[in-house]
């Protein structure tokens, strides 16, 4: 009999499932934890919901729960028993006792189902946290938390789980526009900025994580102490807010994405900030000096909490970031190639302003293709694909990129194209809304869908904010995704077939040029389907050696418009000018459609 059951993260084990101890250092009384508070925020909506009252408190336990039992998130028992009798206390009943086990129980493409729905939730409820800390929330996006968590327990049929799960990546996109508005609210919109990875000598702080806000009251606090500031993994897009860097204590960015934590911090003479996730178990030589806080928690670590008024004092970080001293000396460091320098701040409103000189470049045919390599980024073997098929996409394209997946590719030098850098951060995994604007953008300029713009979407996955994303892209009708490094373990071999492939197509990564030499997961049982969508049918991908075949290798050459100026750039005949406005024209009528919907489910809550 297995100890605890988690297959939320790419890196479980054997992709299939954790049963004695999470790979991520997760343990069973933990781990069966956070399925007992999912469980009582399941039962807290349904009370909640069928007296349609939906108070504040109750919607950011809700998000705040949920956020609290992603991958890598808290590790603290006594924490998850804190958010548990949160939800007692809100109850006007005592909540039942019950085993969670049934919510990996029952028919497999159900619980296939059930699962990415919850798992979509948890990633929103990050977004939403993050959102709902600077003062802004939605209506249909607090209330789509309590209609989420009730279905779990309800009885579906595959196409009502696939319905709900297309609404929620709707919900999502209406959560990420929330938070890209609340981020730029408070702190201004990300403008292009150049990061250094060398570390100045005396004392600093490390801040890792996503919140901008306890990065800016750290900075606030740590102004005329001469203790610099510095992003880690997740937080390096802080630098192109003008908000933030107006601080110059915000120093540069130190280290790489999450996975390098514990050799990076070990013995690090500076404290480190841990705002949101991801946090690993962090080793002896520095858990003396690393800090959480908001939902994150690991036990034995100090914790910073917030007033009513939402304020954390920071004094001890910066009194042991001035005890301890930092490096005696200018100390020289890069990232995983050997780069000095980052860039950032290419969100939507930056790159919207460049927009003619990027038209102008398909238009002429010096930018031929866009690929979105981005995504989160983990210890799985297989991952320097991203890092090879960066280095290999040819120069007359451009690498649009966000969440901690670039670190293993953004200190490259790959040039420009016209003054335009060919590889351009859009930000954290929580700007993924940007990258679906700036795509929307560049549609609406060709006044054409998006599905017929030169941009591929390469996309590695990590955790539940990765999946929420994909429902999202999922639901408004974007193609040509591909996913890796491993399908998740928690979908069902038919978990979308039933309902007529709804989720269904290729499932391999592509090659940057069509040379085969990138390799993609060998299809068994199919063939390569045309590059489409993205595969949510483990039968369709057994991953084992990387292998990319001709058919697949002739269709990417033909998507890409090789030699030809790119899809958008190249002429062509009337017939298939013709045939792209029809496509455009559905396209755009599919997003019409999907937003009207939105609306209309805000509009009847």
């Amino acid at each position: 009999m297995s100890e605890m059951f988690c297959f939320q993260c790419q890196q479980t084990a054997g992709n299939s499932g954790c049963v004695r101890t999470g790979v991520c250092g997760k343990q069973p009384k933990t781990a069966n934890l956070q399925d007992y508070l999912v469980c009582s925020l399941i039962h807290l909506a349904e009370i909640y919901a069928a007296k349609e009252d939906y108070p504040p408190e109750v919607t950011h336990l809700l998000a705040d729960g949920l956020f609290a039992t992603l991958t890598n998130v808290n590790f603290d028992d006594t924490a998850l028993q804190g958010y548990i009798r949160r939800a007692e206390k809100l109850t006007p009943q005592r909540l039942p006792i019950q085993d969670p086990s049934w919510l990996w129980r029952g028919d497999t493409d159900i619980v296939s189902l059930r699962a990415t729905l919850l798992f979509g939730m948890k990633g929103m409820a990050a977004y939403a946290h993050h959102a709902f800390r600077l003062g802004q929330e939605d209506e249909a996006v607090s209330r789509w938390f309590y209609k989420g968590l009730c279905a779990l327990r309800q009885e579906h049929t595959v196409e009502e789980w696939l319905a709900l799960i297309t609404e929620f990546g709707l919900v999502n996109y209406q959560c990420m526009a929330l938070l890209d508005k609340a981020n730029t609210a408070a702190f201004g919109d990300p403008a292009p900025a150049k990061v250094h990875t060398d570390i100045r000598r005396g004392p600093f702080i490390v801040v890792s994580g996503h919140d901008l806000e306890d990065l800016h009251q750290l900075l606030e606090q740590t102004t005329g102490t001469g203790v610099n500031v510095y992003t880690h993994s997740e937080m390096l897009p802080a630098h192109g807010y003008p908000g933030l860097r107006k601080y110059p204590q915000l120093a540069g960015n130190f280290g790489t994405a999450w996975q390098n934590q514990q050799s990076e911090f070990d013995s690090l003479p500076a404290p480190i900030l841990m705002t949101t996730n991801c946090i690993m178990p962090p080793r002896p030589s520095y858990a003396d000096r690393i800090y959480t806080t908001s939902v994150v928690g690991y036990p034995g670590l100090k914790h910073i909490p917030e007033d009513r008024q939402g304020r954390k004092d920071f004094s001890a970080l910066i009194d042991q970031a001035l005890a301890l001293g930092g490096y005696s000396t200018d100390r020289s460091m890069s990232g995983i190639n050997g780069g000095h320098i980052l860039t950032t701040g290419f969100a939507h409103k930056a790159l919207g302003d460049s927009a003619p000189e990027v038209i102008d470049a398909i238009k002429s045919g010096a930018v031929k293709h866009i690929f979105l390599v981005g995504g989160c980024d983990g210890a799985h073997p297989g991952r320097n694909y991203y890092t090879d098929f960066v280095k290999s996409t040819p120069m007359d394209s451009l690498i649009l990129t966000l969440a901690c997946g670039k670190f293993r590719f953004n200190d490259l030098d790959l040039g420009d194209i016209n003054g335009i850098p060919r590889i351009l951060d859009a930000g954290q995994c929580n700007d993924a809304y940007s990258a679906v604007q700036i795509a929307l953008a560049l549609a609406d300029a060709f006044g054409c869908g998006v599905n017929d713009l030169p941009l591929t979407l390469v996309l590695s996955w990590y955790e539940q904010k990765a999946v929420c994303i994909l429902l999202t892209l999922l639901a408004l009708g974007i193609k040509r995704i591909y996913l890796g490094p491993t399908l998740p373990a928690f979908l069902s071999e038919t978990g979308g077939q039933d309902a007529g492939g709804y989720l269904s197509a290729a499932a391999h990564h592509p090659s940057p040029t069509g040379s085969g030499r990138h390799t993609a997961p060998r299809i068994k049982k199919h063939p390569p389907a045309e590059p489409g969508d993205v595969s949510l049918s483990k039968h369709l991908c057994q991953a084992d050696q990387y292998r990319h075949s001709q058919r697949g290798d002739r269709r990417l050459d033909r998507h890409q418009g090789r030699g030809q100026g790119g899809v958008l750039a190249e002429a062509g005949g009337e017939h298939t000018q013709q045939r792209r406005r029809r496509r455009a024209g559905r396209d755009q009528q599919h997003q019409r459609q999907v937003m009207g919907h939105v609306q209309r489910q805000a509009d009847a809550q």
